[in-house]
């Protein structure tokens, strides 16, 4: 089969690889649709403790292309959805309800190999059935998975007063679920006029062009629309600029929230006494845990609205352009790779 496979950081090669073969409580998926992120840009240049030979891609359709044994619950041409990530079930964390810290954890497109191949071989049990699912809609089931578990994390009281930095994928699936879960106003802020159109169709009740030269018109258009700050301030963008924003546009009492994924040796400034004396919450959340059965109900149902937000396309032979593609966070919403 053809494979991406990265043996160090920054080098990628397009290549050969034995196909695969399933062992007990395993399948063999020809994958149709492997979404590419901000992640596989991190990955790339080393981040995120890849663990090498590495064939990325963590964002996985495919189709069951053969059985190991002891599966019965899937059958041969069935489409599914990979819940990518395989935590132990009894390290410390795993037993704390805590999978995503799992000490054992085996990461598919991180550190087992992932979907920017023409087949993998995962557990049976991480399948999620998805036929009744268009395949450009299932392709978001990862991220929704994750922004699903945003909410978990988040908890956001209803009614409340919310602003979401960034209109990328994540953006726009969490300012739906913002939406969707009783926030009585969310406002997006976001460079690009086209993703804000999408904002609010989507159901974000304000949006603000963010100047990426010279923010002080733009934080001056979000002050006046909340004097005495939001309720919560999510970061979607990991820019550290932007994050630097966040605290001061928070209501005292509220809660800054960090969904955007920054570089791991990147840092920013903040003052303790203003969080002490603000009383402020600043929380984080890191990929999905529980949540891939609720991210594919939403798709079902259409809470969650995908169209519109794949914008690229690319064979396996064009990742070096699907990785371009995602570095252009003005033009570019989704890049997904058919193999």
């Amino acid at each position: 089969m053809k494979a991406i496979v990265y043996d160090r950081p920054y080098a990628y090669r397009y290549t050969d690889l034995p196909d695969p073969e399933p062992g007990p409580g395993e399948v063999r998926l020809r994958v149709r649709s492997a979404g590419v992120c901000g992640t596989d840009a991190h990955l790339h240049r080393g981040e995120f403790s890849p663990r090498y030979p590495l064939t990325p891609g963590h964002e996985v359709v495919g189709e069951v292309e053969s059985l190991g044994e002891e599966v019965t619950a899937l059958a041969v041409g069935q489409r599914v959805a990979l819940n990518n990530r395989v935590s132990c079930g009894s390290c410390a964390n795993c037993r704390r309800a805590r999978p995503a810290f799992c000490t054992r954890l085996r990461d598919h497109g991180v550190t087992r190999p992932g979907g920017f191949a023409e087949m993998i071989v995962v557990p049976a049990s991480h399948c999620h059935p998805a036929d009744d699912i268009p395949l450009d809609v299932v392709a978001f089931a990862e991220p929704v998975a994750c922004a699903v578990h945003g909410m978990d994390v988040l908890a956001p009281q209803p009614g409340s007063d919310v602003l979401l930095f960034g209109a990328g994928t994540t953006g726009l699936l969490l300012a739906q679920l913002l939406a969707g879960s009783g926030a009585g106003r969310v406002t997006v802020a976001a460079p690009t006029e086209a993703k804000l159109k999408l904002a609010r169709e989507f159901g974000a009740d304000e949006t603000v062009v963010m100047d990426r030269d010279d923010s002080s018109a733009s934080v001056g258009a979000l002050r006046a629309l909340a004097p005495d700050g939001f309720d919560t301030v999510v970061d979607a963008t990991g820019a550290l600029t932007v994050i630097e924003q966040c605290l001061p546009l928070t209501r005292d009492g509220g809660t800054v929230f960090l969904y955007g994924m920054a570089g791991e040796r990147e840092r920013v400034e903040l003052s303790p006494h203003e969080i002490f004396s603000r009383e402020l919450t600043i929380r984080g959340s890191f990929t999905q845990a529980f949540s891939f059965d609720r991210a594919l109900r939403v798709l079902r149902t259409g809470r969650v609205r995908t169209d519109g937000m794949i914008t690229h396309r690319f064979g396996l032979d064009s990742y070096g352009a699907a990785l371009d593609a995602v570095r252009d966070d003005r033009g570019c919403i989704k890049a997904v790779i058919h193999p």
